[in-house]
């Protein structure tokens, strides 16, 4: 049950604060929490008014024990039709 709660912690944050989750993309455990990487659309107003591909950014979460986020970084920007790298 805990991949469920903290699936809902990391939407919850992202909608509140950032944009909606596009696409999770993976949850492991630590030895101080989760972390959890996921794919956020970015800028898509913008993006659809001038005829442009999307752009997606993928970000890695850490979360803490009692599955509190303590910290997020945006690892990279892609454009969507583009071929995520590994």
């Amino acid at each position: 049950m805990e991949v469920v709660e903290v699936l809902e912690e990391v939407k919850k944050f992202f909608s509140e604060h950032l944009s909606p989750i596009h696409k999770i993309i993976s949850i492991e455990t630590t030895d101080n929490g989760w972390d959890v990487f996921v794919e956020v659309i970015e800028e898509s107003d913008y993006m659809k008014s001038h005829a442009k591909d999307q752009i997606v950014g993928t970000y890695h979460i850490q979360l803490n024990q009692s599955m509190k986020i303590i910290a997020f970084k945006r690892q990279g920007l892609r454009q969507r039709s583009s071929i995520p790298k590994d």
